[in-house]
């Protein structure tokens, strides 16, 4: 809140590309002449920009102008700054050359200076005038002043039915977040986040196996119960900034950063590995391994005890956890084809790298056929080919797979995490059964507490029998864990939505939008709220932004029956069932019984559970299933499921 009195000069930090300095330089020069007071990256001397004096600036200023240009909006730089003054309630937007602000900035009104022509008694400028004066810098403050001008602006399968699934890829908006200390407040000592390897080979094809190798790590010290570790979409967003090591931990909210780099040529492996400390940047352990690819556990299992030994005085006691990968291989390579596997699944790219990721993890069991990380994967890969791309009898066949997987690799590693929720996974997508589901799915609790996608998975599971608290205390944890995951977010939001707090679901979809501006299924939940409190329109401006074809097909034909009539949703309807056909059954019943169409939902459920849809684990909090939530078949279809 501003500490000064109105009559005090007002102050403004003015946030731009350096490419549009000259266009600037007007408008900083006539704030000036009218009595402004105005912070901008001139006042600093050469190599100053990431000085204190710039946050101090940020932080104090009455206002924040930010200059969105086709330069600008994709300045890393700018929309720190832009999110830091959103955030404290005082962002104002300038567009210099029609260019609107990138997602996430465009709820908030803009002032079009295109056409400003340097004078201080044109209208744009004394809107910018006034937007200062009115500019309260208090948190969650609206940010609608007066006069402002805006413009109106007009997925995969996977995706809309495996809501939180432990993607990683990271949108510029997450770099934003993480820069502007969004997440995070005070490290406990014995957590650390554990950075993605630099692969140093030259070859980029190799990146899969540098960051395989971190992520087993990461995956090895999660199981130390007496270890905070930061998950792997969080700590992935520290390579894309050129941050310290301590800046780093203190965005993560971490003590320690293990850091490190990998070369590979041919069977040679050198991999250097730092435990740096948080607070002061320095190295508190260090090792360079120089062996052959045969030795890459050994290298694996060395820096794990070095690092636990570091945290942890009493590290003996720990009975091996946080040391030995469980579930894991001793053969270098089934290792390497269980990372190039997991490197495909996790960019969830399209049919063909989902059906790859199967071949690799299959690949990794042949070659170890007790490696019960590797059989947990493949499990996981076949229930998604199977709901995402399969249809007729291989549909049963890929369930079938799916199924012994899971099996195989809780019997193989009875305390393995990924074990059991793959079993609840498939029980649950695959089977339809949702109460064989809560006893794998709950095992996974136990024994995944550390591991945020773990917990995202359960706390879906949670969600879909109608268990909110438990959901509640899943994604609390995951959001701890994995700060800058969009995932974790949605996941919340869809929780919160399910629950009718509206509010929560709202503010939990923004952030997974500002962490990531392509998320699928966020701008659904959105416009599902909107729509809930009758506000068609925006309703529809929200489905139009959905990326998800599905989603926003299904959104479409329900809002726009209703603000242009039944032929303009009949013409969405038409085209879901162009695009998906049988595969889109339980999304054609939620447009129905938004419709009205009570016997035709129900008659698209049935044959639904009768093709084993995955998407009929969602009906029992389904919001657009209100309609017929009552009729004796539908209560007859939730009792198949089975879910209570």
């Amino acid at each position: 809140m501003r500490n000064q009195t109105d009559e005090a000069k007002r102050t403004v930090f003015v946030s731009y590309s350096r490419d549009d300095r000259e266009r600037v330089l007007p408008v900083i020069h006539a704030l000036e002449a009218s009595g402004v007071g105005v912070w901008w990256d001139g006042l600093l001397v050469g190599g100053d920009r990431f000085a204190k004096t710039t946050e101090t600036a940020l932080e104090t200023a009455d206002a924040v102008v930010v200059v969105w240009s086709r330069r600008s909006v994709e300045s890393h730089w700018v929309r720190d700054e832009a999110t830091r003054g959103r955030d404290r309630g005082c962002m104002i937007s300038l567009a210099l050359d029609g260019v609107e602000p990138p997602l996430g900035f465009r709820q908030i009104q803009y002032i079009d200076m295109g056409k400003w022509h340097g004078k201080a008694d044109s209208a744009p400028f004394r809107e910018l005038l006034a937007a200062i004066e009115n500019a309260s810098c208090s948190p969650d403050s609206g940010l609608n002043y007066a006069g402002a001008r805006t413009k109106a602006k007009g997925v995969s399968r996977r995706s809309a039915l495996l809501l939180g699934g432990a993607g990683v890829v990271l949108a510029g908006g997450a770099l934003v977040a993480w820069r502007s200390g969004m997440f995070g407040g005070g490290a406990a000592s014995n957590s650390i986040a554990v950075l993605a390897f630099k692969n140093l080979s030259g070859d980029a094809s190799q990146d899969y196996f540098s960051d395989g190798l971190s992520e087993e790590l990461r995956a090895t010290l999660s199981m130390n119960p007496a270890l905070t570790v930061a998950a792997q979409a969080s700590s992935a967003l520290a390579r894309a900034d050129d941050a310290s090591m301590e800046d780093i931990a203190r965005r993560l909210d971490v003590a320690f950063i293990l850091d490190g780099s990998v070369r590979r040529a041919g069977d040679q492996l050198r991999v250097i590995a730092r435990l740096i400390d948080g607070k002061t940047g320095y190295e508190r352990w260090s090792e360079t391994f120089d062996r052959t690819m045969a030795d890459v556990l050994a290298v694996q299992e060395d820096i794990s005890t070095n690092v636990v030994d570091a945290l942890l005085a009493n590290f003996a006691l720990q009975d091996g956890k946080g040391i030995h990968r469980l579930g894991g291989t001793s053969n270098d390579k089934a290792l390497d084809a269980y990372l190039r596997g997991r490197s495909r699944y996790d960019h969830a790219a399209n049919e063909e790298s989902d059906r790859a990721a199967l071949a690799a993890f299959n690949e990794a069991i042949r070659l170890d056929p007790g490696y019960a990380a590797a059989h947990a994967a493949a499990s996981r890969a076949a229930t998604a080919v199977g709901s995402s791309y399969a249809s007729g009898g291989e549909v049963a066949a890929f369930y079938e797979t799916a199924m012994a997987e899971a099996r195989r690799a809780v019997e193989l590693a009875p305390d393995l995490a990924e074990g059991h929720s793959a079993l609840g996974f498939v029980l649950m997508n695959g089977k339809l059964d949702l109460a064989a589901a809560r006893e794998p799915y709950e095992r996974s609790f136990e024994l995944g507490y550390g591991n945020a996608p773990i917990l995202t998975m359960y706390a879906g599971y949670a969600n879909n029998v109608k268990q909110a608290d438990k959901a509640r205390e899943a994604i609390a944890r995951a959001i701890r864990l994995d700060p800058l995951n969009p995932l974790v977010f949605r996941m919340s939001a869809v929780i919160e939505f399910t629950a009718g707090d509206d509010d929560a679901a709202a503010k939990a979809a923004r952030t997974a939008l500002t962490l990531d501006p392509e998320a699928s299924i966020v701008h659904r939940i959105l416009g599902d709220i909107a729509l809930k409190g009758g506000d068609l329109q925006a309703a529809r401006a929200e489905y139009m932004e959905e990326p998800s074809e599905m989603s926003r097909l299904v959104s479409l034909a329900v809002v726009d029956s209703r603000l242009s009539g039944e032929a303009a949703g009949q013409a969405h309807f038409d085209e879901l069932l162009s695009r998906f056909g049988n595969n889109g059954l339980y999304q054609q019943a939620e447009v129905l019984a938004q419709w009205g169409r009570k016997d035709a939902a129900l008659d698209a459920l049935e044959q639904g559970l009768a093709a084993g849809d995955s998407g009929l684990v969602l009906a029992p909090t389904d919001p657009l299933l209100d309609p017929i939530r009552h009729e004796p078949r539908f209560a007859a279809i939730l009792e198949r499921l089975d879910y209570e």
